[in-house]
């Protein structure tokens, strides 16, 4: 069998079996590989990981679910996900702004931004007519430094406090997913270069709970030379939390610095861990082993 041969297969295996959501080693055994061998080899045919291609599959038959009335509950579960929480993660829908928007500082706009209660802390949260468009944290003390700082970032547009609304989105974006009902995904606006944006989203890609290195996050974005840059634009991240910068760790698995605090990007991980764990609980077998998980938390 060659090499094209044993792509085919998994990606037809997948196309017909993706519900079932199986992970790295059912594939790689698919077509009589070892599970490194076989990840290295459908990426450099596929361009892209056998996880992040099975989730793009997922997320095209959870969408046509959803298109033909099916509640958000019943679409992740028959797409093979442990509940709508796994569809939210999947379908945050990051805008970017275009030349024209980059330069007009938002004139004409009204962004409502205020400041709510997170399980990190008090953060400021700013939502524009495209989505929300700023998120960070706060110590006690920064509020008006931390206010004027967003006014900076929207020279020309109407800059209006709204506690109320900035809490109703706080509870949102820091829920913990796995219940009976989900709401619509959230939109993130963000102003960035062409490079920043491939970077945000390939870490909206990082499902939570896991952890990336900053060269593993270069391979993602396409760009598996530019660790440093990665650095940079993970640094620049304009949505705390949102988009998942505290996902990022040292090649040495050292979780190294955050923009809001270490302190916090560790209660942010430990955080997402707790809650993963609460959705996703491994199966045991009669020795006390945990056996497949059913889902695609196993893809390297």
């Amino acid at each position: 069998m060659s090499d094209y041969e044993r792509i085919a297969r998994v990606i037809r295996h997948l196309a017909e079996c993706h519900t079932e959501q199986p992970d790295l080693a059912t594939l790689a055994n698919l077509v009589g590989l070892s599970p490194h061998h076989f990840h290295r080899l459908f990426v450099a045919w596929a361009g892209i990981t056998p996880k992040d291609f099975l989730q793009c599959l997922t997320l095209a038959d959870a969408r046509t679910r959803l298109s033909q009335g099916a509640s958000v509950l019943d679409a992740a579960l028959a797409g093979g996900l442990s509940g709508p929480g796994r569809l939210h993660d999947l379908c945050v829908n990051l805008e970017a702004a275009s030349p024209g928007e980059l330069k007009s500082g938002g004139e004409g706009w009204t962004v409502s931004a205020g400041f709510a209660a997170s399980p990190f802390g008090e953060c400021l949260i700013a939502e524009s007519p495209r989505g929300v468009c700023h998120l960070s944290f706060l110590d006690p003390g920064d509020v008006e430094v931390e206010w004027a700082g967003l006014k900076r970032l929207w020279p020309r547009a109407r800059v209006w406090r709204d506690d109320a609304v900035a809490a109703r989105l706080a509870e949102r974006i820091f829920a913990r997913h796995g219940g009976a009902e989900a709401e619509p995904a959230l939109r993130g606006f963000v102003r960035g270069t062409a490079f920043q944006v491939r970077v945000w989203r390939a870490l909206l890609r990082v499902r939570p709970g896991t952890l990336v290195s900053y060269g593993r996050l270069a391979v993602a974005a396409g760009r598996p030379n530019a660790a440093r840059a990665v650095g940079t634009a993970v640094g620049s991240n304009p949505l705390a939390y949102l988009i998942p910068c505290h996902r990022v760790i040292r090649e040495t698995g050292v979780l190294g610095n955050y923009r809001w605090g270490a302190v916090r990007k560790r209660a942010m991980v430990a955080w997402e861990g707790a809650s993963d764990c609460s959705v996703l609980k491994p199966r045991m077998d009669a020795n006390g082993r945990e056996r497949g998980r059913g889902n695609h938390r196993s893809h390297g």
